[in-house]
């Protein structure tokens, strides 16, 4: 066959990037080694304004900088007599009253970057803000500990940096029965026959044949173990909600996947924060309850951990569009059925003693939750994955 036709015409060769793995697809997982924990991943892109999320109601200064930005404590949803939660998120209050939430505040790193894909990379990577990585933590947790294309999938159409290893790359779908009819494209089958080509090496074309011919098995055993489960729970009709859908329905069929990474795009508000927030949280908030409840009906929400980040949080001043532009740290919230911490893990940031630039300092370093997670939950040794050591925290 030849090799450039095969590139320009196969659907599936535009998407190679998302599965380099040489190791079968059905290859059992040994339970001793990787459990049957799952971690869901939630991103929130665009850096959610943590102070309109989780508010400080009792505090004047939070007025004050937000003279017409700031949730009136009338329409904040109270969890204690000093914080409360943007009105968009009352499902999560009701997670929360189940002791199913722990709200991390002031979370982020030392040396903040207030770029959108920097310091996004740094939280996918997991490194110092002035180091650089080619891989992602999640990608380094694979390489150490997965065994097959989909260890971990991304229920989007693209790979993001945090999923992306060395020696091996978690998967990217979107819905299992498109993807294993891309793995059926007729050059990708006509591929098969010629994967012992002598001229297949790593230096030309090889890595990439035998990337696709491992992810075909991959589809196929997605597809055919997923479409065993249906749910008749609603999911909000946007695409956020139907990949918190489509991830429970890979949980429920208990596929051999470890991690899951979703995301919800949109929140960049400098400008009419208010609407767009609202609007946004909601989405979130019901998306979450949805998946939540559909995991508690199938038994598998005792063994799946939920976690929501943003890349940076906002300031603390509104500016004049009625928005907020770039901050620091950040709250995350923590979803799970036994969680050790329940509820507010730490106080929410101090507004009388702001950085030097006047934004909220970060107490606690992104990179120990990664690492609790990685010990705790997914019970493996987290300073293999993060390339150093970060005490832990003790939410799980």
């Amino acid at each position: 066959m030849d090799r450039r036709k095969f590139l320009k015409q196969s659907s599936l060769a535009s998407s190679l990037f998302l599965v380099p793995s040489f190791v079968r697809a059905f290859e059992e997982v040994a339970s001793s080694k990787l459990g049957y924990k799952r971690l869901v991943i939630i991103q929130l892109s665009g850096g959610n304004d943590g102070l309109n999320t989780v508010i400080p109601f009792r505090n004047d200064l939070y007025y004050k900088n937000r003279p017409t930005l700031g949730i009136s404590k009338s329409n904040t949803i109270k969890i204690n007599d000093d914080v409360g939660l943007h009105p968009s998120l009352k499902p999560l209050k009701q997670l929360y009253d189940k002791g199913y939430l722990s709200i991390i505040n002031n979370v982020g790193y030392p040396n903040p970057v207030r770029s959108h894909f920097r310091s996004m990379d740094i939280w996918q990577t997991a490194t110092d803000s002035n180091k650089y990585s080619q891989s992602g933590w999640i990608g380094r947790y694979l390489d150490h500990y997965g065994t097959h294309p989909h260890s971990a999938i991304e229920v989007d159409e693209k790979l993001s940096l945090a999923m992306k290893g060395e020696t091996l790359n978690a998967l990217a779908t979107q819905d299992a029965k498109s993807l294993y009819n891309l793995s059926r494209d007729p050059y990708f089958k006509n591929l098969a026959k010629h994967q012992n080509d002598t001229h297949l090496s790593e230096h030309n074309l090889g890595y990439l044949y035998k990337s696709m011919i491992a992810a075909q098995s991959s589809a196929q055993y997605i597809f055919e173990t997923s479409k065993t489960v249906s749910t008749k729970k609603e999911y909000p009709n946007n695409k956020f909600g139907k990949q918190m859908k489509t991830t429970a329905q890979f949980i429920n069929s208990h596929l051999q996947t470890k991690v899951f990474y979703t995301a919800l795009d949109g929140f960049d508000t400098h400008v009419n924060q208010l609407n767009t927030q609202k609007r946004l949280l909601g989405i979130y908030a019901k998306s979450v309850e949805a998946f939540v409840d559909d995991l508690r009906a199938h038994n598998t929400f005792k063994d799946t951990l939920i976690l929501t980040f943003s890349e940076f949080g906002r300031r603390v001043s509104q500016n004049a569009s009625i928005g907020t532009d770039h901050g620091t740290a950040n709250n995350i919230f923590v979803i799970g059925e036994n969680l050790k911490r329940q509820g507010i893990y730490n106080n929410v940031a101090s507004l009388n003693d702001l950085d030097d630039n006047g934004d909220l300092k970060f107490e606690i370093d992104f990179r120990t939750i990664y690492a609790t997670v990685l010990d705790k939950w997914l019970e493996v040794d987290d300073k293999k994955v993060l390339n150093k050591s970060f005490k832990q925290l003790d939410f799980i």
